[in-house]
């Protein structure tokens, strides 16, 4: 590393994306202060990460080396926001990730990664991160991301994640076609853009709904593209993820993907 990582600069900022939260599934409230574990195998990376945060006001309750023992820890301290690097040896970050959202449901992952579209940071969002940072993040953006998503928002903005979705949904649903797919993230069969069964949930607006959210819009986007309020577009989308289980906007544009609700190429709103 040649440069602190307090005046590392991150290309492009992510924009916020409202919290969608289920009311009460967030007992801390907004202005709670965010209990963070540290998982990277890298030790610069820990003590430049811990430093920035601490002196920002957000405490660092523990570190951990290996995909292993960022479950271990995750389990004894039971943080709030865990960072987790997608490559750590033992056990890699994505599988960690996936086995401490099974623990603690309620915890909110931040993937670390070296490239901003890694197929690996498309299969952590399916598995339910809240996002993503890139290791030469600024200090002011690692503390503004910690504090979002511990309010319940999702760290990348919808079309960030369409990207991410278009350019490895199809790579990631051949690897997946051997072992077992997580129900929250199953694709339909063959065929033309069929309903698959979690969506059977949801009303036709709903499933409008949805749809616009997979090709990026944001709430304001929605409310005039399907003429109707801001608030009853939050309503909307607050059902949506009660109804299938998703944890914020991002899982949602992935899910919207898989299930053939949106195809890639499909006409977007930036």
């Amino acid at each position: 590393m040649t440069q602190p990582a307090a005046d590392r600069r991150v290309p492009h900022a992510p924009n916020r994306i409202p919290n969608t939260r289920e009311p009460g599934a967030n007992p801390r409230g907004e202005t709670a202060v965010p209990r963070v574990l540290i998982a990277d195998d890298e030790e610069l990376i820990r003590t430049g990460f811990r430093l920035i945060l601490t002196s920002r006001g957000i405490e660092v309750i523990g570190e951990a080396a290996d995909g292993v023992q960022a479950i271990a820890e995750a389990e004894r301290l039971r943080p709030d926001v865990l960072l987790m690097d997608i490559r750590m040896p033992h056990l890699d970050g994505l599988q960690a990730a996936k086995r401490v959202l099974r623990l603690l449901p309620h915890c909110r992952v931040l993937m670390l990664t070296t490239f901003d579209l890694d197929r690996y940071v498309y299969a952590a969002l399916a598995a339910g991160a809240s996002g993503f940072l890139l290791k030469d993040v600024t200090a002011a953006h690692l503390a503004a991301a910690v504090r979002l998503v511990n309010t319940g928002d999702a760290l990348l903005a919808p079309s960030i994640t369409r990207r991410l979705v278009e350019r490895y949904a199809t790579t990631h649903e051949a690897d997946q076609a051997g072992p077992a797919r997580h129900p929250a993230t199953a694709s339909t069969t063959a065929g033309t853009a069929s309903i698959h069964r979690d969506l059977a949930a949801l009303t036709p607006r709903e499933r409008e709904v949805l749809a616009l959210m997979g090709r990026g819009l944001s709430n304001t986007e929605l409310a005039e593209a399907l003429t109707l309020s801001e608030a009853t577009v939050k309503t909307h989308v607050a059902r949506i993820f009660a109804k299938l289980a998703l944890r914020d906007r991002a899982q949602a544009v992935v899910l919207a993907y898989e299930t053939g609700l949106v195809t890639p190429g499909s006409s977007t709103a930036e």
